[in-house]
């Protein structure tokens, strides 16, 4: 009983350290209006800012996304942690464009080593027979981490002093007591290799893993798409469309979704896994539905209720995609599959948030998110009925 006692205590404080680099990468999302101010950009240079992030996911995530398998989980989380404070130096520092760039690249960087990495340090830091559990404090360390960044720097950008410094400075206090935290958790890989070891990762799978990595993929795609054009171009809608200026409203609003994720989450113990991809699924088009009709109408209510729904639909989704991957992936190549898991998604929260940027200054901000909304319900409509036909394995 001690011994699972122990285990669950690193697991949480495990999973303390994922959410606080997570909340990092979602800090400046209330306050890219401020910065436009500040700089003089358009919306397609928010949606670019936004995306350099995911590039650099992504980046780390081809080039390394196994290095935890072979040097070990701490030593790569260590270097996570020291991106994410290099990435709040540079936003201080920031006194143009240049300066917002490096930032969200260093983010994403922290953010690529940070994914596959803690999530199975998570998982690993377990008690036996506490998989599913410990799943879940994974998704959801990642998720409400993302959906705690919008809400303390929309809190502190309207009721704190220096709002486009105060939230950088309180996250690099978090980072530091995460580092050390971090230094007292003992490591879960047993046989280690030199930093020499590690090699770029060409896109590719085990062969048992396949199988269900498939609608895993496409689940996550779709939710990461709407969340990333959630994130980036929210709060400008809220602004230009329905007069929102309060920047705390913003990143409530935006935090919401992230939080829904973790009650769809939850939920996932109850439905099951094979059942919570097709209706995470269901969730997103609902979701969608929602937020088109936020935007034809504009209508902040339906943004709310798009943001809970499309949320909830998203964590059944994710965590069911999280559950059925990392249950079919081998130990040695699990950290592995699971960054090639964020890859796709990933992808889905740079490529339609760009795509939303270019079409914003001919069509306007509401018309490309009708195009945006069109393209990713025929997507998820399609996703939806793979699923119903081959549908992924239930892992309980």
């Amino acid at each position: 009983m001690d011994e699972d006692r122990r285990g669950w205590r690193r697991c949480v404080l495990s999973g303390a350290v994922f959410a606080v680099c997570m909340a990092g990468t979602t800090l400046p999302t209330p306050l890219y209006g401020l910065y436009q101010q500040k700089f003089g950009f358009s919306e397609l240079t928010v949606t670019v800012v936004y995306a350099v992030y995911a590039f650099g996911v992504i980046g780390v995530l081809l080039l390394a996304g196994n290095a935890s398998d072979t040097v070990g989980r701490r030593p790569v989380l260590l270097a996570g942690l020291g991106f994410a404070a290099a990435s709040a130096v540079c936003f201080l520092c920031a006194t143009g464009l240049g300066w917002l760039y490096v930032g969200r690249l260093l983010s994403g960087l922290s953010a690529g080593l940070f994914t596959g990495a803690a999530s199975a340090y998570v998982m690993e830091s377990a008690p036996y027979r506490g998989a599913s559990r410990a799943t879940f404090v994974a998704t959801a360390a990642n998720m409400g981490g993302l959906g705690c960044g919008p809400l303390l720097a929309g809190v502190l950008a309207q009721y704190a002093p220096w709002p486009l410094h105060l939230p950088f400075v309180v996250h690099l206090a978090l980072v530091a007591v995460s580092a050390a935290v971090l230094l007292r958790l003992p490591e879960t890989v047993r046989e280690r290799r030199p930093l020499s070891a590690v090699r770029p990762q060409r896109p590719g799978l085990p062969a048992e893993v396949r199988a269900v990595f498939v609608p895993a993929a496409i689940a996550s795609f779709v939710g990461f798409a709407l969340f990333g054009v959630f994130t980036s171009v929210s709060p400008a809608f809220l602004a230009q469309s329905l007069h929102v200026t309060d920047h705390a409203v913003s990143g409530l609003v935006v935090a919401l979704a992230f939080f829904a994720s973790v009650g769809g989450q939850l939920a996932v113990d109850r439905v099951g896994t094979g059942r919570s991809l097709p209706l995470g699924c269901a969730g997103l088009f609902a979701g969608l539905a929602l937020l088109a009709g936020a935007l034809y109408w504009d209508l902040l209510a339906l943004v709310v209720l798009s943001a809970l729904v499309g949320g909830a639909g998203q964590g059944l989704a994710f965590r069911g995609a999280m559950s059925a991957v990392a249950g079919a992936s081998p130990a040695d190549r699990r950290a592995a599959v699971i960054s090639a898991l964020f890859v796709v998604a990933y992808t889905g929260i740079s490529v339609p948030v760009i795509g939303v940027g270019v079409l914003a200054d001919p069509i306007g901000l509401e018309g490309a998110g009708l195009v945006f909304i069109a393209c990713m319900a025929v997507l998820v409509s399609t996703a939806a009925l793979y699923l119903l036909r081959r549908p992924a394995p239930a892992k309980t």
